[in-house]
């Protein structure tokens, strides 16, 4: 599966969650670092969802970008 992540800049961190997986996060110290943290977060909570029995939600979001006059 492909999951949508967002990296937002967090103080002195980078913090990632993935919108179609509540509760899914990480931090980083970079992007690059938040990228690898979210990536390994994403297949422990799908592990532990399958090991509980539960149903793993559909990648549903999409991620666009809008030019804003500015």
């Amino acid at each position: 599966m492909r999951y949508a992540i967002v990296v937002e800049k967090a103080g002195n961190n980078f913090s990632a969650y993935a919108p179609d997986l509540p509760g899914c996060v990480a931090t980083g110290r970079t992007v690059k670092e938040a990228e690898k943290e979210i990536q390994a977060a994403i297949q422990f909570h799908i592990d532990g969802m399958r090991e509980d029995g539960l149903p793993i939600p559909a990648a549903s979001s999409v991620v666009e970008y809008l030019d804003i006059a500015a």
